[in-house]
């Protein structure tokens, strides 16, 4: 719902400050309408329920994969689409994919939301209603704002929404946000008090390349954006995950993870790191000083789901090679497990497209 229309409608009438808290708490739960809040009198519910819709969003297409994933189509009251997405795990967590956007202006050739027309930034209440809408189906824990749009081109309302996750059951340090490498954002982030994770879509370690790929690059050169997630973690000692599309023959190369690796090495220790005492002290996995002040940064290899794109993916042999590297200069590095590819719901694939 419209929390700030919420609070104006019950002003309006006169309410006790307490109504909204007690409407909202009984959203947070995952109801489907104000007639299940019992603790709110029935006139004001039934004045609720002609005065002010209960969802801020109109669902217009919901899509069931393979896998468990969810994804929603859904449309603002103005006729802006977006879309969000519900990946469920085997050990039980249950993560949403949450826009900050319709469309995205910032047009990366890979993506299927930079092909979009962009459409305007989302409200906040446009952004719980995305978590809301899968809590009504069932508790969720983790939130990623790697939907459509660059959350740090509308950060108030990202900042708005994630105060009110923790409600909804998403705390703060389960709560990652992502972007291209928007620096303003970066360092604004770094100043909140909440304990929010930084994820960079990085894609490539040399400057050319990365401005192929994602035009931005041109505005906030990778070397600027990376000291400034270097400052991030030095302000909140939270480590910083760097998103790495796998693209066959255009960033997957032996050299490419060596300059990755180079480029993620951080330049100082941030802390001394002393060896561990004692002649049978176990040092695997120590290396260099440097693998050890790398963890700051945590690469996420993503492999690439189409997208109408001109690129193709790497094979598993490819990526499985290009950790290899990472890991043996004391990178750390996962692979990404690939949700929702079946309804155009993975990672990249977000087109706010009703199915035919």
């Amino acid at each position: 719902m419209d929390l700030k229309l919420l609070d104006q409608t019950l002003a309006n009438r006169g309410e006790p400050r307490f109504r909204a808290r007690q409407v909202w708490a009984w959203a947070a739960k995952g109801v489907h309408g104000y007639e299940q809040m019992t603790n709110i009198p029935s006139a004001l519910r039934e004045e609720l329920e002609r005065e002010l819709p209960f969802s801020s969003l109109r669902l217009r297409e919901e899509r069931h994969a393979s896998d468990g994933t969810v994804k929603a189509l859904f449309e603002t009251a103005d006729g802006r689409p977006l879309e969000a997405v519900l990946m469920r795990y085997r050990a039980g967590r249950r993560s949403i994919c949450v826009s900050s956007q319709s469309g995205c202006p910032l047009t990366c050739t890979f993506c299927a939301t930079g092909q979009m027309r962009f459409a305007r930034n989302l409200t906040a209440s446009e952004i719980v209603e995305q978590a809301l809408h899968f809590r009504r189906v069932e508790p969720v824990d983790h939130c990623v704002f790697m939907g459509m749009g660059e959350p740090m081109l509308n950060l108030d309302n990202v900042l708005e929404a994630c105060e009110r996750l923790p409600d909804v059951g998403i705390t703060h340090r389960r709560t990652a946000i992502s972007t291209v490498g928007w620096i303003p954002g970066i360092e604004r982030l770094a100043e909140q008090e909440m304990p929010l994770r930084l994820a960079l879509s990085l894609h490539a370690a040399d400057e050319a390349l990365r401005s192929e790929l994602m035009p931005v690059n041109e505005r906030y050169p990778l070397r600027d954006v990376i000291d400034s997630c270097r400052a991030f973690y030095e302000r909140k000692r939270r480590r910083v995950f760097v998103e790495y599309v796998m693209l066959a023959g255009i960033n997957d190369r032996y050299e490419q993870a060596l300059a990755l690796a180079k480029l993620l090495a951080v330049r100082a220790p941030a802390r001394p790191v002393r060896p561990p005492a004692g002649p049978r002290a176990d040092t695997r996995g120590l290396g260099s000083p440097t693998a050890r002040e790398a963890q700051i940064f945590k690469v996420n290899l993503i492999p690439y789901n189409p997208t109408g794109s001109p690129y193709e993916g790497s094979t598993r042999e490819s990526i499985a090679a290009f950790r290899a590297v990472l890991e043996q200069q004391g990178i750390e590095a996962t692979v990404r497990l690939t949700r929702g590819r079946d309804i155009d719901a993975a990672c990249g694939q977000l087109a706010a497209r009703a199915s035919n």
